[in-house]
């Protein structure tokens, strides 16, 4: 019975999906919630992608079965482990449109430990940071501190403000006003004309 509904819980998550033991913890006792994603895995229904993820991988005609995405595996990490999460200011700034540079090995700034992931053939750093690095964590204006702190406060201009302005919604702007307290002081001016800006 709990291996039914967890079936049923993943298959509704819908392919691509990542899952931890943690996930189903409602439905069973941590042991048999691990036996039976252990199951499903050796039935073929999810992957095993390292001790305590699995995936319900999205299929292509033409690839087989598809590798989750960086960004997938570090959040289902992220959360098994019950850690903060945050972009690297080079992978910030390259979601933002403010570099083309795409960063060789997906980074994430972490209240845990600094250390390295392998899954399949993807490698993920996780690099331990300070709480103001981890200001916003999650959110888009995690990703605006971050991208600001990757082109430097020398170098960020009215093209830089328009952009990162752009990028955010009234709701995203009065949170990121919020949040801007508790980051570097170099920033409050810069936050106040992202938030300013028409």
């Amino acid at each position: 019975m709990i291996m039914a509904n967890i079936k049923q819980r993943i298959i509704r998550k819908g392919r691509g999906a990542i899952h931890a033991p943690a996930d189903f913890l409602d439905i069973g006792s941590r042991a048999s919630v691990d036996q039976a994603l252990s199951r499903l895995a050796d039935h073929g229904t999810i992957r095993r992608l390292t001790r305590g993820l699995y995936d319900y991988p999205k299929k292509s005609p033409r690839f087989g079965l598809l590798s989750p995405s960086a960004d997938d595996i570090a959040k289902a990490i992220a959360r098994k482990d019950n850690q903060v999460l945050q972009l690297s200011p080079a992978m910030a700034a390259n979601q933002l449109g403010l570099s083309t540079q795409v960063p060789s090995k997906p980074t994430y700034m972490t209240d845990g430990p600094t250390r390295t992931k392998t899954i399949g053939r993807q490698v993920i750093q996780f690099r331990n940071a300070s709480p103001k690095t981890l200001v916003g964590a999650g959110q888009k204006t995690g990703a605006v501190f971050q991208a600001l702190r990757y082109v430097g406060k020398d170098r960020i201009d009215d093209q830089v403000i328009g952009k990162l302005a752009r990028a955010l919604d009234d709701k995203d702007r009065a949170q990121l006003s919020k949040q801007s307290k508790h980051v570097p002081a170099w920033m409050h001016a810069i936050v106040q004309q992202i938030v300013g800006h028409a």
